[in-house]
């Protein structure tokens, strides 16, 4: 019997190679590609998770989209006010390695 053999998704190819883009329209409408995670949001904010660390969105009204496992892809509705990055944060582990060396 013959087996299938399904390419991997989209987002984990992107996520591999760390592509994420932004597409932001009249600040009403943002469409954010590459994301792993949504962390957390509400109506003043989003905060969402990249390979190259977090985007945080704030504005009001804002409504956010299920994050699509296959594309890695998130829309966000509302008055956009602020997009802002966070690189991502060194383990504790890493530092105390590092204290031992």
């Amino acid at each position: 019997m013959a087996q299938t053999v399904y390419p991997a998704p989209v987002q984990e190819a992107a996520a591999s190679q760390g592509h994420h883009n932004l597409i932001l329209e009249d600040r009403r409408a943002m469409t954010a590609t590459g994301i792993t995670r949504i962390v957390s949001y509400d109506e003043y904010s989003a905060t969402l998770e990249t390979q190259q660390g977090s985007l945080v969105v704030g504005g009001r009204e804002l409504q956010v989209s299920e994050l699509s496992i296959q594309t890695g892809e998130v829309k966000i509705a509302g008055k956009i006010e602020s997009i802002q990055y966070a690189d991502l944060k060194e383990s504790p582990a890493g530092f105390f390695r590092r204290l031992v060396r």
